[in-house]
């Protein structure tokens, strides 16, 4: 009843029973990271892309941004043109 306790009772894993699980857990590992590195490369890719996206539809407005620099004015100046007035307001247009 002690060697039964103890899982002395014969029934140990043959060698055959360890190679093929390690075998096995050794396949799964490999599955999982080809997985996960199929995972990454997907997600950069996306993430690539979205960022070229924003960077192609942005760069009309990085231009006149760096136009607007070299000409000397910066936010709260008034553009040239404006005779320094500025007008503020609401348009409502009557549809009739």
């Amino acid at each position: 009843m002690n060697e039964q306790r103890l899982g002395l009772t014969g029934n140990t894993p043959s060698v055959l029973t360890k190679i093929l699980t390690f075998a096995v857990g050794a396949v799964l590992l490999i599955v999982a990271l080809m997985f996960s590195a199929l995972l990454f490369a997907t997600a950069l890719t996306v993430g690539l892309l979205i960022w070229g996206r924003l960077w192609w539809k942005t760069r009309d407005l990085r231009k006149r941004m760096r136009e607007q620099a070299a000409a000397g004015y910066a936010f709260g100046q008034s553009p040239p043109g404006s005779n320094g007035r500025v007008i503020e307001g609401e348009v409502i247009r009557d549809q009739r």
